[in-house]
């Protein structure tokens, strides 16, 4: 009885994961920056406008994170569906860049809210084994980023988008559905009264140091985001510049998914028994030797085996990052280090598409897949150098 009741709103978290995910990836791979280029806006406006959900994460992730510490994670995320279900159907009133762009910051409130939360309300479920439980929730919602560019691409007829937010909301309005099956809960337990002041003293004693590894850790998924906004935003327009349909693009990026999705619980069972800094360190070289290369090939195989690349580099990184993150972060802070972790992160996945078109707009697409490759690669050299002293053995918190 007692293993039902702790799987149960587990399953349902992550069904209800995969059907929002699903969601708000149809609308934008590849869908987003073929709409937005239906609109008349130019490369180097259009990586801005694309990041405007993004945006909307770097200010509203740490602050859902602490939310939930309060209210408890079910309510917090129950308000993320609502905005899952109703965001997809306002893209069929864009008629101008400015609308859609009004519209992607309501629709990035959604996954800015369900990102930490969600894996807020894992590590709170689940001590032993953490990094394989997040990896299996993580590959949850993957499978929706799975099927998503697939239909996306399948339902887009020429250049109009209306079928593409019609699937968009009727998936969001399934993930609501499935919330409704989370348990009516606050947290258990938080700091009180009597307590507060133990707790602030025994965090202060630790805060330097581990305010440090958050940052350092937050940074280097920051980093992979940074070149996974950058590839999904304009590796679509590379190819469709080739000539190629957006049949044959989705596709694509479905096996980028389906790598993240069959390698995040393998990762994370190896990082909960190796450390976690290892899958970090070489993910990011991965992913920075199959981005450097991506403007250099033009074959559907050879793409295809550097999207495969970058998506086991990128699980690698992130099947790590999240876990870390929670044993580094007092108990009653969990959310809110998560949160952190999450607009830290929304900061490279936004940066990633408006820099990116700045440097297509000046150098063409070859060398600016080169650029981010590189970044990726400081990024690893960078964490090498001052990540020496993070591993989860030594940070775990009781």
């Amino acid at each position: 009885m007692s293993l039902h009741r702790r799987l149960s709103p587990y399953l349902w978290l992550c069904l209800m994961g995969g059907l929002a995910i699903f969601s708000s990836t149809m609308s934008k791979n590849p869908a987003l920056p073929l709409f937005i280029r239906s609109l008349g806006v130019e490369e180097r406006t259009l990586g801005f406008i694309a990041a405007a959900s993004t945006v909307t994460g770097i200010v509203v992730s740490l602050p859902a994170g602490l939310l939930s510490d309060r209210w408890g994670r079910w309510r917090v995320i129950r308000l993320s569906l609502l905005i899952f279900a109703s965001a997809p159907f306002l893209y069929l009133l864009v008629r101008a860049p400015w609308h859609l762009v009004l519209v992607r910051i309501y629709h990035g409130l959604a996954t800015a809210i369900l990102g930490p939360v969600a894996l807020a309300a894992v590590a709170d479920t689940f001590q032993e084994g953490r990094g394989e439980r997040m990896g299996w929730y993580a590959s949850a919602t993957l499978v929706g980023r799975l099927m998503a560019p697939t239909v996306g691409g399948l339902l887009i007829i020429g250049d109009d988008f209306r079928w593409v937010y019609l699937g968009c909301g009727l998936a969001g309005l399934l993930a609501l559905l499935a919330g409704t099956r989370l348990p009516h809960v606050r947290r258990e337990k938080g700091p009180t009264v009597e307590n507060a002041g133990r707790i602030s003293r025994t965090s202060a004693a630790s805060a330097s140091p581990r305010w440090s590894a958050l940052l350092l850790t937050s940074g280097m998924e920051a980093a992979q985001y940074f070149a996974y906004g950058a590839v999904e935003t304009f590796l679509p327009l590379y190819l469709r510049g080739m000539g190629w349909e957006p049949r044959a693009i989705g596709p694509l990026f479905t096996l980028q998914v389906a790598v993240l999705a069959v390698a995040r619980p393998w990762m994370g069972r190896l990082s909960d028994r190796w450390g976690r800094k290892r899958p970090i360190f070489l993910g990011l070289l991965v992913g920075a030797g199959a981005t450097a290369a991506m403007g250099c090939v033009t074959g559907w195989a050879a793409i295809a085996a550097l999207i495969g690349l970058f998506g086991l580099g990128m699980a690698a990184v992130t099947a790590s990052t999240a876990a870390l993150i929670s044993e580094l972060s007092p108990k009653e802070a969990t959310g809110g280090s998560l949160g952190m972790l999450s607009s830290v992160m929304d900061v490279g996945h936004a940066s990633g598409p408006m820099l990116a078109g700045l440097a297509v707009s000046a150098w063409g697409y070859g060398p600016t897949f080169g650029l981010v490759g590189g970044l990726l690669a400081a990024a690893a050299a960078l964490f090498a150098v001052g990540g020496g002293g993070v591993n989860h053995r030594d940070t775990e918190v009781s």
